[in-house]
């Protein structure tokens, strides 16, 4: 199993994951303590002291006095081996960087591309403390009921193209979301997704680039997933699939989907150019065309009618006094 190439302070210790396999294989089997112990090379203590991590988690691992240890449903933790398996011949998750908490794993993956961690590398959080969207706002990361990823990549392009990256993690949390739950979540430029008006998802994509050329940019994705309930102040703005269908889902399935369209569109991208990408957001977003939005600049409000994509995949909007013009930073909603 390959490691990261850089360490992180923070990182869940891999011997965890073990813990839970063991668990896991062996669902109903109760496991003494210094079976499991032994197994992993630990002490008994470092046993109990985990198995209350994974409590925390949510995992139901349930104790028996003198006996051990047994799990009672299997968990959804998103166990790096898993996933590094499941995303064998693909450029993306080679090395996982995992936490049980974190402040933002958009903070993580920029450290890390500055220190000169490779193309794919994958950050992951059970819980953000820190969460972040776009111009600073806070992301809410309930523990263990959504997916809060950051992925790096190193594309060999200039950064007015950077836009079309932002595109590309949201087709490719959209197709995701559809392959799994059959919702086709709406796109709102340049990084939303949304089920019955309501947001589900975000994108946060920041780059250290220099003018004519991109070192590295990291995409940070953000799903809502088996949140049983919004906090009161943005319940009217958000939601979550579980919410949407009362159903629960593998958040390990949903992820790796996601990031099998992430690398296939990247793919396409540096291959094709951002055509592919213009094209498909215009079949699958009401927002690309004919939405009469408010667009909200750091230096003025406007209304107008949405008319595509720039090449470079900025939005172009056709003001009130028939401008058309693309929109270079702002926020985006339906008027």
């Amino acid at each position: 199993m390959s490691s990261p190439a850089h360490t992180y302070p923070g990182t869940t210790d891999p011997k965890i994951f073990s813990l839970l396999g063991l668990l896991s294989a062996n669902p109903l089997l109760v496991i003494s303590g210094a079976r499991m112990a032994r197994h992993i090379g630990v002490s008994r203590t470092t046993v109990w002291r985990w198995v209350g991590k994974l409590r925390a988690l949510g995992v139901q691992v349930k104790g028996h006095p003198r006996t051990g240890y047994h799990i009672e449903r299997a968990p959804d933790v998103l166990m790096p081996a898993a996933i590094r398996r499941r995303m064998s011949g693909t450029t993306l998750a080679r090395h996982i960087y995992h936490f049980f908490i974190i402040g933002s794993t958009n903070d993580v993956a920029l450290e890390l591309g500055q220190a000169g961690e490779a193309h794919g590398a994958l950050v992951l959080a059970e819980q953000q403390s820190a969460g972040r969207g776009r111009v600073g706002r806070a992301w809410h990361s309930e523990k263990s009921s959504g997916i809060y990823m950051t992925i790096l990549l190193r594309p060999a392009v200039s950064p007015m193209q950077a836009p079309l990256l932002t595109l590309l993690a949201g087709l490719a949390a959209r197709d995701a979301v559809l392959d799994q739950t059959g919702l086709a979540c709406d796109i709102r430029w340049p990084n939303d997704l949304l089920l019955n008006g309501k947001k589900i998802g975000g994108i946060l994509t920041e780059m250290n680039a220099e003018p004519d050329r991109v070192h590295f940019v990291v995409i940070g994705i953000g799903l809502n997933v088996n949140h049983a309930k919004m906090p009161a102040e943005i319940e009217s703005i958000a939601t979550s699939l579980h919410i949407e269908t009362g159903h629960i889902y593998s958040r390990v399935e949903l992820l790796v989907r996601l990031l099998h369209h992430l690398e296939t569109y990247y793919q396409r991208f540096l291959h094709e150019g951002g055509a592919p990408l213009v094209a498909r957001f215009a079949e699958v977003s009401s927002f690309f065309r004919g939405k009469r939005v408010r667009i909200s600049t750091p230096t003025e409000t406007y209304t107008g009618l949405t008319a595509g994509l720039e090449p470079s995949g900025l939005l172009r909007v056709v003001r009130e006094d028939g401008r058309t013009e693309p929109v270079l930073a702002g926020d985006v909603h339906e008027a």
